[in-house]
């Protein structure tokens, strides 16, 4: 059982009193200028990053800070980065590079970044090197320090990078600033033990730290009793949960407890490890009232000795095995996966073994990601790296594969009344509404303001690989 670190409550106590005081000076600003500070909050990455963000965000608030979606307005702007591909590290840095200029601007600016990126130590000195205008820099693990630190930062006047932290903790209690009031992000454990040969998370993100189950039960409660109707509980793998806990909760009792809440809601939940997906946790989903019929279980590649090299500890027979079992439990589940093309060393014929897999357990949608090399990590050290234009191309016949299997599975939806939970006015096209499926599946249909984050009920009148059409009934 690996060691449950919480932080300590005297921590938690510190960051409060942080909290306070600059909350006083911003109050006292206000008082003598008549103007407002704001805050800016900036997300890269996945929901647990986003999930990451909303506390930094209700931190700001929590401080004095007024939010703001303009970085212009901004005299705190806080950076929440990627680095589970170079493109997000990039695309990060670039939009940091430009707020130079608004820096330059407004000197009294606090420019901060932190997150998965900058646990890694060359990317933490290049922003030392090259971005001298960037006033705070901090890993994951020191996300509940953003109080100190700030105020460290504004009394001293200088900048600072935070070391890394190797005591990994779970620290409860930190404000929290939903983006929306309908969805909503719980975190049920940090960190990652999987160590995949192509993946960084475990090295930025740590080891892996359960929630107690109690805290989680009354976050859940708590945003049911709200009227919040979709929640997704978030962990690097979820199928982990609880093997650090004392009690012998697992992921499965976990669910089943937060299932006894009355209410009407959905529970959702990712991201699953097939080598961990059990059928306790299946048999828990199919008997549910409010887990959605909808699983997320990341395949990767359709190739054993893919597979192995990957690191992933499971092969195609134990997943087509546990899809198996799946369906015959909800025969009715929606089927999401995760798929990287090019891996090191990936052969022509192994590739065609992962379009074969698509072929044979047909998902409804595919999350489909170009091999991207993680400097620290054992693949990005492989000398058999995959050019790019051959990465490229299988990607595109992934996608068409992928494409006309999700077609198949959408048009017998056509015809059918589903309830949808509206999003609002879409954002693609805005003279649609759009919404999620049970099974997170996206639907369009002309709808009015009251229907945002309301259920509605939804005839399918036209499907596509990606999108449902119809309208309210």
């Amino acid at each position: 059982m690996n060691e449950r670190k919480d932080l300590p409550r005297a921590d938690t106590e510190a960051q409060e009193a942080y909290i306070a005081r600059m909350r006083a000076e911003n109050e006292a600003h206000t008082a003598g200028t008549g103007e407002t500070r704001h805050a800016f909050v900036l997300t890269f990455g996945c929901q647990q990053n986003e999930a990451d963000s909303e506390k930094l965000a209700g931190m700001a608030k929590a401080m004095g800070y007024v939010l703001t979606d303009a970085p212009e307005e901004a005299d705190l702007i806080l950076v929440n980065t990627c680095a589970i591909r170079e493109h997000a590290e990039k695309k990060a840095l670039s939009i940091v590079g430009q707020y130079k200029h608004l820096k330059a601007k407004k000197p009294s600016m606090v420019i901060a970044v932190c997150g998965c990126m900058v646990s890694q130590e060359h990317r933490k000195n290049e922003l030392k090197r090259s971005y001298p205008y960037v006033d705070l820099v901090f890993g994951t693990a020191s996300l509940h320090r953003l109080p100190q630190l700030l105020c460290e930062k504004i009394a001293k006047g200088k900048r600072l990078f935070c070391p890394e932290e190797t005591a990994y903790t779970v620290a409860e209690g930190l404000p929290i600033h939903r983006a929306s009031d309908y969805r909503a992000w719980v975190s049920v454990m940090y960190g990652c033990n999987n160590f995949c040969s192509y993946c960084i998370v475990p090295y930025v993100r740590g080891r892996e730290r359960s929630r107690a189950p109690e805290a989680i039960v009354r976050e859940v409660e708590d945003l049911v009793a709200k009227g919040y109707r979709d929640i997704t509980l978030l962990g690097q793998n979820v199928n982990s949960y609880g093997k650090d806990l004392a009690d012998g909760c697992d992921f499965a009792d976990l669910l089943a407890r937060l299932d006894r809440i009355e209410g009407d809601f959905l529970l959702r939940f990712m991201t699953s490890h097939p080598k961990d997906a059990s059928r306790k946790l299946i048999d828990v989903m199919a008997s549910s009232r409010h887990i959605a019929r909808q699983f997320h279980l990341p395949m990767q590649s359709g190739n054993d000795k893919v597979l192995r090299e990957m690191n992933r500890h499971y092969d195609t027979a134990k997943y087509t095995e546990t899809v198996a079992y799946m369906r015959e439990k909800m025969p009715d589940v929606t089927l999401t996966s995760d798929i990287i093309v090019g891996f090191p060393g990936e052969t022509e014929e192994e590739f065609s073994d992962t379009l074969a897999m698509l072929e044979k357990v047909r998902f409804d949608m595919l999350y489909s990601f170009i091999y991207s090399p993680r400097k620290g990590t054992p693949a990005a050290a492989r000398e058999d790296q995959i050019p790019p234009e051959v990465k490229s191309a299988r990607f595109e016949r992934l996608l068409a594969t992928q494409n006309a299997i999700a077609l198949e599975k959408n048009q017998p939806l056509v015809g059918k009344r589903l309830r949808v939970l509206c999003d609002g006015v879409s954002k693609t096209n805005n003279a649609l509404y759009s919404g999620r499926t049970e099974g997170n599946k996206i639907a369009f249909f002309e709808g009015t303001p009251e229907d945002t984050g309301k259920y509605v009920d939804f005839l399918v009148e036209r499907a596509d690989a990606f999108a449902l059409y119809g309208r309210k009934v």
